[in-house]
């Protein structure tokens, strides 16, 4: 297992444990990077996604059995409830210097470790759903067996989906709460941008346009520009303009609290998955 230093690509096998949204926008992205579908195995307890991926991608069924004994790297994509159980089917055959990456919200490294009760190393990671279109958030942290090489992999692999960045595990929950379920967040944001658009009179079309178009366009400022949020948006407030009459009833309804309210609800959910 490794980089093929001659063509910066995955040589082994990658086994995924679950096949859900996350788990199919990982294995396209990896297509996407040249590994072969013939490197990719799958086992997914929905057999009709089982068989829809294998016929679209070209992946592998199989086994967790198989899976276990084939696979160099293995990606933990299961739900967190279901974890557990994957992973003792898991360890009944699994050798001991196989890489498990998860991305269990909640679920840390020691709880798979012990559960696999071997000396496996394991990364954790939190993943965002815009991942499917190649602009995903990762945030990676090793395991007590974990090496500097074991993170070089995943951080190779998980940069074709989007951005990646190390963090201590401490921080996973936190993460969550941030870009895990961000995406939705912004996806709530439109989708009432859009409503309010169509009270004040556009068709629903076009206020789709807009509200969509603008969330692009500031989020590429925000990137871009090299500026922080806060200067961008006093930048765009005039004194007694219409921005200002807008951003003004966030502060009467205490947009900041509710915003801190919702993250820390996340969070506390995630550790509850714990």
């Amino acid at each position: 297992m490794g980089i093929d230093a001659a063509n910066n690509k995955f040589s082994g096998c990658v086994g995924f444990i679950g096949a859900g949204v996350m788990g199919t926008a990982l294995i396209k992205s990896f297509i996407s990077i040249g590994i072969s579908s013939k490197q990719i195995c799958i086992s997914e307890k929905v057999a009709e996604k089982s068989k829809q991926l294998s016929s679209s991608l070209g992946v592998n069924e199989k086994s967790i059995t198989e899976i276990a004994n084939e696979c160099d790297l293995i990606f933990l994509a299961v739900k967190p409830q279901d974890l557990a159980d994957s992973l003792i089917e898991l360890s009944k055959t699994l050798p001991a210097k196989t890489l498990l990456i998860s991305i269990a919200a909640g679920k840390t490294t020691s709880f798979i470790e012990q559960q696999i009760g071997g000396d496996n190393p394991v990364i954790r990671v939190m993943p965002n759903t815009p991942a499917q279109v190649g602009k995903g958030v990762s945030a990676i942290s090793a395991g007590k067996f974990a090496t500097a090489a074991d993170l070089a992999i995943a951080t190779q692999l998980l940069s074709a989906s989007g951005l990646v960045v190390e963090i201590a595990e401490s921080q996973q929950d936190a993460v969550t709460a941030l870009s895990g379920s961000g995406p939705a967040y912004f996806f709530k944001f439109v989708e009432e941008m859009i409503k309010s658009g169509v009270a004040l009179g556009l068709s629903e079309e076009i206020a789709t346009k807009l509200a969509v178009g603008t969330i692009a366009g500031s989020a590429a400022m925000l990137q871009e520009s090299g500026l922080d949020a806060a200067t961008l948006r006093e930048n765009v407030t005039s004194p007694n303009g219409t921005t200002a009459a807008a951003l003004n009833e966030f502060e009467k309804a205490d947009l900041a609290q509710i915003i801190n309210n919702a993250m820390a609800a996340a969070k506390k959910r995630a550790q509850e998955l714990a």
